[in-house]
This record gives structure tokens, sequence and C-alpha cells, in this order.
């Protein structure tokens, strides 16, 4: 039986996944670990908002979040995502890419 404090002692995007069985592809895990953790700590905190919910259900809720957070990064990335401050402010010091053309 899966408990609270059972959840409160993972540490890693792995011990999650693996506490709630869910498959996952080591690439991406490794790729978007961070962004996937910082997405899931916010699913956590709404839930944990939530003071009427049961042990059970938290973590029937905590396993829907980490579920979601995971499965964004299996279609998008980090930018796309803007996680984190970094990714959501505009760099005007930065040429990207696309503004680049040969003449």
């Amino acid at each position: 039986m899966k408990t609270l404090k059972n959840f409160n002692e993972l540490v890693d995007a792995e011990d999650f996944l693996n506490f709630f069985e869910i498959p996952f592809d080591q690439t991406t895990v490794n790729v978007n670990r961070l962004h996937i953790l910082k997405v899931f700590s916010s699913a956590i905190a709404e839930v944990d908002e939530n003071t009427k919910l049961t042990e059970t259900e938290k973590i029937t809720a905590y396993k829907a979040g980490l579920e979601s957070a995971y499965k964004t990064f299996l279609t998008s990335n980090a930018q796309e995502q803007k996680v984190f401050p970094v990714f959501q402010k505009e760099h005007k010091d930065v040429v990207k890419l696309t503004e680049i053309s040969a003449e």
C-alpha cells in the first residue's frame, strides 16, 4: 500500500515514477528531469490546498499530477513550456536562428 510517509521519502524523478508505477523513457527523464519535477511540484501544491482529501485521494491525485507532468514533456520541451523564469523573459541580447538569413 502506498502511503504519504513512503511518498515523502522519495527523492529522484525515477523514484516517483517507480513509486506510482508509471512506465517511463529514461532518455526523456534525463533530458527533462528538472522540468518534470517542477511541474509535478506545482501539482502537489495544488493537491495539498484541498485539505479535505484523504491520504489515498492525495496519493491518487499526486500520481495524476506526475503522469501529466511526464506526458507533457513527451510531446513538448522546456522552452515551449517555460517552466523556469529563464525561459519566461525575453532576452534582448540574443539573436534567434530564425532571424538570420543568408543573402
